[in-house]
């Protein structure tokens, strides 16, 4: 990660690729270590290390990325390379506290926590009660959460850096991934036109057009209230329609969430966690870099020995 951020201080955007060939330059190796690939075999081990350095340095403050694919120093990251650090690690990020919560959403049962004491990081017991060593199965399925809790995270940061023409095709391409709105053309045809009284867009629940489904998507940077969902509920009554889905890229309050829950029209709150979620499950977005498949031996088989 120093050579990284070290890589960064002029405070220029750098690419990421060429990033990956100065640092593979400055470790000095081999064509052959270039060549590595991790044990998927769906990219370079070196890329993919470095590709990690770099998401650990952003959730901490010390690089930005401005555009898909380039990166630079932020003051934070300067002022870390004014102390002159001998390297950086895990240990000296988690004195950001926003490394700190990203840590914390990664978090695994049996891994320590960390709080702040007198300004020091330091790492509190583990849960007695907690298992003390976990098996294979445990370790493939908790590396897969870790592994998509970072791709929620990177999902929706590109998300908030749309425009909004891309995010409202990237909402048509998830409801209609789900199953709503008939055809792609259908959908693409309704959402956006509306834009009557707070309802963005109309939307089919089935491909026969049984019922419709209205639904008002936005990037929103802070918290979406109560007034925001009171706003939409009234819009719907307009409508005389029962069922709507808001989607933010950020979160609501507890008291938008609540007044959800009580009101005659259900709606569905969709924030930017979920949303990112949904993504991954119907592939928008993203793409299968690899496959493992877990067996286990076939006990019928030797049965007739």
């Amino acid at each position: 990660m120093l050579p990284l951020l070290e890589l960064s201080a002029d405070g220029a955007e750098h690419r990421f690729r060429d990033a990956v060939e100065s640092l593979s330059v400055h470790f000095g190796l081999t064509d052959a270590e270039r060549a590595e690939m991790l044990p998927s075999g769906t990219a370079p081990l070196f890329d993919n290390r470095v590709g990690w350095a770099r998401t650990y340095l952003k959730q901490a403050g010390l690089l930005e990325s401005l555009r898909r694919g380039y990166f630079k120093i932020t003051a934070r990251g300067k002022a870390a390379l004014a102390s002159r650090p001998n390297h950086i690690d895990t240990t000296l990020l988690l004195q950001f506290e926003e490394f700190r919560a990203f840590r914390a959403r990664r978090k695994e049962p049996g891994e320590p926590s960390v709080s702040q004491q007198s300004g020091a990081v330091v790492a509190a017991p583990v849960d007695v009660d907690l298992p003390p060593q976990q098996t294979p199965e445990d370790m493939l399925a908790s590396a897969y959460r870790r592994l998509r809790g970072d791709l929620e995270l990177e999902l929706l940061d590109q998300v908030k850096q749309a425009s909004p023409a891309f995010f409202e095709r990237l909402v048509i391409d998830l409801l209609v991934s789900m199953g709503y709105g008939g055809s792609r053309q259908d959908a693409g045809r309704a959402i956006g036109k509306s834009g009557d009284g707070g309802v963005d867009g109309i939307i089919k629940e089935d491909k026969l057009g049984l019922d419709v489904i209205y639904v008002q998507a936005k990037r929103w940077e802070g918290t979406v209230g109560r007034p925001e969902i009171q706003k939409f509920a009234g819009a719907l009554q307009g409508q005389r329609a029962n069922k709507g889905v808001f989607i933010t890229t950020s979160s609501y309050s507890r008291e938008a969430i609540e007044y959800a829950g009580v009101i005659s029209s259900k709606i569905i709150l969709v924030d930017g966690q979920q949303l990112t979620a949904l993504m991954i499950d119907h592939n928008v977005g993203v793409s299968t870099v690899g496959m493992y498949e877990l067996k286990r031996m076939d006990n019928d088989y030797f049965e007739g020995e």
